[in-house]
C-alpha cells in the first residue's frame, strides 16, 4: 500500500457501545462488504478478526482495541473496534484521544446503557464528533424511537434520525433513507445487495413527517438553508447533506441510523454516513502541543510538509515481531529508518519497520502520511501516551490520563524458573496497559498487581500463562484502598550521618495540608532566603511523594495532600541529594501520623437492571451492602433500573448473588466513582484483617 496523498480521503473513526450492543459484529460486516475479508466472523462462534485473542473468542467479548483498515468508496477508513466492558475503558479513552469521530452503537432493545453514557463522555471530553447506529432491530422488544429519546434524555444530544425502520422485530427488512425517500430493504443472506424501493405505501405519512422533521432540525443549523426554508424554497438533498456534515462536525446534531448487524442489515448505509457525516483529519483542528524549552503553546497542521509529529496510543507485544507501537501522524511523513526524538522523554528513537494494521495481520509500508495511523516495530522506550516528533523542530502533545487502578491480587511464582519469566511477564504486560499496575508491598514482600476489575486482572493471569508460560499462584481480590489526611500538621525531616571523611547532611520542614478528593498530591516550594539550595528542592519533592506511596493507617498511597517545603537547613561540605531525599521521606514519617489519617475505599457507581417482581429484594440487597439508592426508573418493559452507589469492597461476589435473587433475569454493570472515608468501624475491620 502507498501513503495516501489525500487526507481528506481518510476517515479514523472507531465503534463505541455499552458491552453486548454489537461493535464487533458491526465491525465484522464493515470489514466484509468493504472487501476486507471474504466471510461474515462471528462472535458466537469465534470466527471474528478483531477479537483475535484466545481470551476475546472464549468469552465472546472485546478486550483489546484492534485496529483496521479497509476502503469504501474511495475513502481510506482507519477502524478501531473498542471493548464495551468498563474494566477495559482505557482502551476506549485511548482510542477515542487518537481519533477523529465516533460511531456509537446502541441496543434497540436496552437503549441507553451505563457504559453507553461513559464513552459517551470521553468522546465530549475530546471533542469527537459521532453518529448513532441503533442496532438489533430484529429483536423482540426492539424500539427505534425510545432509544433515540433516550439518547436525548440521558445523553443531553440532540439525535436526529436520517432514516426509519421498514417493520420492527421479527418484520424488519431494512430503513427508508429520509433524505433521499427511498426505501432499502434486505433481501438476500448475506445482505451485499440491498433492494431499493419507492417509501412503502404505509409508511409514506409518516415519513414525510419524519422527513419534514429533519429538513427544519437541519436547517436550524444553517443561516443560507433557515431563510430558504422559512421561504418555502425547495432545499436539494446535497445542500442537506452539506448542511448535515458541517453541524454533526460541530456537535450540533448526532445523524442516528438503524439496522442489524447480525442480519446483515443496514451496514452499508452506516458506510455511506461514515463517509458523508464524519471529519477527515483535515476538518479537525490543527493538533496543539507545548515547545519543551520554552512551554509556549504552539499548533501543527495535518500537513505533508509540517515537522513530523505522532502520538503513540498503544504498546501490542506480538510473539512474532516484538513490540509494536501504534501511532497517530497529525502532520509531517514517517519513513521507515528516520530517526525521531521522544520529547516526552527527551531520547532519541530509529524508525525500524512501518506496518499497516488489519487486526492480528500486518502489511509492511515504507512511510505514512499526516492524518494516517500506523504502527511501528522497533521503538525500545517509547510508551502510551508519548510524543515522538522532527529533532529539530520538538512539540509535546497533551499525554492521554487513565483512571487508577482499584483493585489488586498477590501474585508468586511456583517454581524458581519462573521467577524470572513472571518479573519479564508482568513489566510487559505494565507496557502495554497504563491501567495494570505492579508494586512489592515493603511489608509482606509479596509482588502485587492491581487493576480496573476482576475480570481485567483475570484476563491478566490467563494471558500470563498462555502467552509468557508462567505458572503462578494468584492470590484472592484486594480493594485498592487509599489513605488520605483530615488535618494540615507541620513536620521535620533531619538526616545526619557522621562517619569518617564525608557525612551527610539534609534539614527540611514540611507543612502537610488535606487537599479536595481527587486532586492527588501536590508540592510547593515555599522557602525563602535559601535556606534549602534550589538544586536540592527536586530530591525532596522525590523522597516525600516516595514516603507517601505507604501510608500509616494500613501501608496504603497516601492521596490528596498538599506538601509545603517552607525551611530547613543545609551543610556546605556533607550535604547531597541523597540526604535531602531521605529528609523528605521523614518528615512525612514524623508529619502524617499526626494529621487523623483516615482509610478511603473505591466507591462504584452500579446499575442493576431487573424485573419489577424482584425490585425490593435486590434494592434490600443493596441497601445491605452499604449501598445509597441514588434513583430508579423504568428500563423496558417489566424491566427496572436502580442507580447506587456502593463501595467496592461489599461488591464481590455480586453477580451470583443476583441471579439467585432473581433466578437469573437481573443484569448489572459497574463503574468507578470516587474514593470515600470508610466507616471507622469497617475500618478497623480491614485493618484488623491486613495486620492478620
Amino acid at each position: 500500500m502507498t501513503i495516501n496523498r489525500n487526507p481528506a480521503r481518510i476517515r479514523n473513526i472507531g465503534i463505541i457501545a455499552h458491552i453486548d450492543a454489537g461493535k464487533t459484529t458491526t465491525t465484522e460486516r464493515v470489514l466484509y462488504y468493504t472487501g476486507q475479508t471474504y466471510r461474515l466472523g462471528n462472535v458466537d462462534e469465534g470466527t471474528t478478526v478483531t477479537d483475535y485473542m484466545e481470551q476475546e473468542r472464549e468469552r465472546g467479548i472485546t478486550i483489546q482495541s484492534a485496529a483496521i483498515t479497509c476502503e469504501w468508496k474511495g475513502h481510506q477508513i482507519n477502524l478501531i473496534d473498542t471493548p464495551g466492558h468498563i474494566d477495559f475503558t482505557a482502551e476506549v479513552q485511548r482510542s477515542l484521544r487518537v481519533l477523529d469521530g465516533g460511531v456509537v452503537v446502541f441496543d434497540a432493545v436496552a437503549g441507553v446503557e451505563p457504559q453507553s453514557e461513559t464513552v459517551w463522555r470521553q468522546a465530549d471530553r475530546y471533542g469527537v464528533p459521532r453518529i448513532c447506529f441503533v442496532n438489533k432491530m430484529d429483536r423482540v422488544g426492539a424500539d427505534f424511537d425510545r432509544t433515540v429519546q433516550m439518547i436525548r434524555d440521558r445523553l443531553g444530544a440532540r439525535p436526529i434520525p436520517i432514516q426509519m425502520p421498514i417493520g420492527v422485530e421479527a418484520t424488519f427488512q431494512g430503513a427508508v433513507d429520509l433524505i433521499a425517500m427511498r426505501g432499502l430493504i434486505y433481501t438476500d443472506e448475506l445482505g451485499a445487495r440491498p433492494e431499493e424501493i419507492p417509501v412503502p405505501a404505509e409508511l409514506l405519512d409518516e415519513a414525510q413527517a419524519r422527513r419534514e422533521r429533519l429538513v427544519e432540525a437541519i436547517a436550524e443549523t444553517d443561516e443560507e438553508l433557515t431563510l430558504k426554508y422559512l421561504e418555502g424554497e425547495p432545499i436539494s438533498n446535497e445542500e442537506l447533506w452539506q448542511a448535515l456534515r458541517r453541524a454533526t462536525l460541530q456537535g450540533q446534531l448526532v445523524p442516528v441510523l438503524c439496522g442489524s448487524a447480525l442480519r446483515n442489515k443496514g451496514v452499508q448505509p452506516l458506510l455511506d454516513a461514515i463517509v458523508n457525516c464524519l471529519p477527515s483529519p483535515l476538518d479537525r483542528p490543527p493538533i496543539t502541543g507545548v515547545l519543551p524549552a520554552t512551554g509556549e503553546t504552539i499548533t501543527r497542521p495535518a500537513d505533508f510538509d509540517a515537522p513530523v509529529t505522532a502520538l503513540v496510543f498503544k504498546i501490542v507485544t506480538d510473539p512474532f515481531v516484538g513490540r509494536l507501537a501504534y501511532v497517530r501522524i497529525y502532520s509531517g511523513i514517517l519513513r521507515s529508518g528516520d530517526q525521531l526524538l521522544n520529547v516526552s522523554r527527551n531520547r532519541k528513537e530509529r524508525i525500524g519497520r512501518l506496518m499497516r494494521i488489519f487486526a492480528d495481520k500486518r502489511e509492511e509500508i515504507k512511510e505514512v502520511g499526516a492524518g494516517d495511523i500506523a504502527a511501528i516495530i522497533g521503538l525500545r522506550q517509547s510508551f502510551t501516551g508519548e510524543t515522538l516528533s522532527d529533532p529539530d523542530h520538538p512539540i509535546l502533545l497533551e499525554s492521554i490520563t487513565f483512571p487508577e487502578p482499584v483493585i489488586s491480587v498477590a501474585i508468586e511464582p511456583r517454581t524458581k524458573a519462573d521467577q524470572d519469566k513472571l518479573a519479564d511477564a508482568l513489566s510487559r504486560l505494565a507496557d502495554e496497559d497504563p491501567t495494570f499496575r505492579v508494586r512489592v508491598d515493603e511489608n509482606t514482600g509479596q509482588t502485587l498487581i492491581s487493576g480496573m476489575g476482576e475480570l481485567h486482572l483475570e484476563v491478566l493471569t490467563d494471558r500470563m500463562i498462555r502467552e509468557f508460560r508462567v505458572s503462578a499462584n494468584v492470590g484472592k481480590p484486594q480493594v485498592a484502598y487509599r489513605e488520605t489526611i483530615t488535618q494540615p500538621v507541620e513536620a521535620e525531616g533531619r538526616f545526619v550521618r557522621q562517619t569518617g571523611g564525608r557525612g551527610q547532611y539534609g534539614h527540611v520542614k514540611v507543612r502537610f495540608e488535606p487537599l479536595a478528593p481527587g486532586s492527588g498530591i501536590q508540592f510547593e516550594d515555599a522557602v525563602v532566603g535559601g535556606t534549602v539550595p534550589k538544586e536540592y528542592i527536586p530530591a525532596v519533592e522525590a523522597g516525600i511523594r516516595e514516603a507517601l506511596e505507604g501510608g500509616v493507617v494500613g501501608g496504603y498511597p497516601i492521596v490528596d495532600v498538599k506538601a509545603t517545603l517552607y525551611d530547613g537547613s543545609y551543610h556546605e561540605v556533607d550535604s547531597s541529594e541523597m540526604a535531602f531525599r531521605i529528609a523528605g521521606s521523614l518528615a512525612v514519617r514524623e508529619g502524617i501520623p499526626k494529621a487523623k489519617p483516615i482509610l478511603l475505599e473505591p466507591i462504584m457507581e452500579v446499575e442493576v437492571v431487573v424485573p419489577e417482581t424482584y425490585l425490593g429484594d435486590v434494592i434490600g440487597d443493596l441497601n445491605g451492602r452499604r449501598g445509597q439508592i441514588e434513583g430508579l426508573e423504568v428500563h423496558s418493559k417489566g424491566m427496572q433500573a436502580i442507580r447506587a452507589k456502593v463501595p467496592l469492597g461489599e461488591m464481590f461476589g455480586y453477580a451470583t448473588r443476583l441471579r439467585s435473587l432473581t433466578q437469573g433475569r437481573g443484569t448489572f454493570s459497574m463503574e468507578f466513582s470516587h474514593y470515600a472515608p470508610v466507616p471507622e468501624t469497617i475500618s478497623k475491620a480491614i485493618l484488623e484483617g491486613v495486620r492478620r
